[in-house]
């Protein structure tokens, strides 16, 4: 139990200072405070499986299970897709923070010289699109995950 909290905690704060980067130096700040997934909204999580299928499970997977090897670089320098389960990072990161490396690409949010495999959808995909395969990926984590991560938003929140 006391790791669990430990570790719940560590996400926590690790989410708060994500967040407040993201809040005070992301593109667009003030538009990412807003949003929120909607794992319970069934016509937004339909609409976020087809986004999912079409845009992002060649890379994150089908199942969710990211690429192998996806916390060591490449020869290319570039870090394979994380699993967007339980067993990967998601979820250890606020709403704002989830939509804003969708929306704008790993690389505006920490930094223009970090290389990423991971494109912006800015101009790919609509905000709605962006938040309904996002709102899709969580209805699919455990409740443990997905109320863990329900924390992370409330402490990241707490942080604004």
């Amino acid at each position: 139990m006391q790791n669990k909290s430990v570790m719940v905690l560590g996400a926590a704060v690790g989410a708060a200072i994500m967040y407040g980067i993201v809040s005070f130096f992301g593109p667009q700040s003030g538009q990412m405070q807003n949003v929120e997934l909607r794992p319970d909204d069934l016509k937004l999580v339909a609409l976020g499986k087809k986004v999912y299928d079409a845009n992002c499970a060649s890379c994150h997977g089908a199942k969710f299970e990211g690429q192998a090897n996806w916390r060591e670089r490449g020869d290319d320098g570039l870090l394979p897709a994380p699993p967007h389960d339980e067993t990967g990072h998601t979820w250890h990161h606020p709403d704002a923070m989830l939509f804003a490396l969708t929306k704008y690409g790993p690389a505006a949010i920490a930094g223009n010289d970090y290389k990423s495999a991971m494109p912006a959808y800015e101009n790919t995909l609509t905000d709605e699109e962006i938040l309904a395969s996002l709102s899709y990926i969580k209805s699919r984590w455990p409740d443990e995950i997905s109320q863990r991560h329900d924390q992370i938003n409330q402490s990241a929140a707490q942080q604004q």
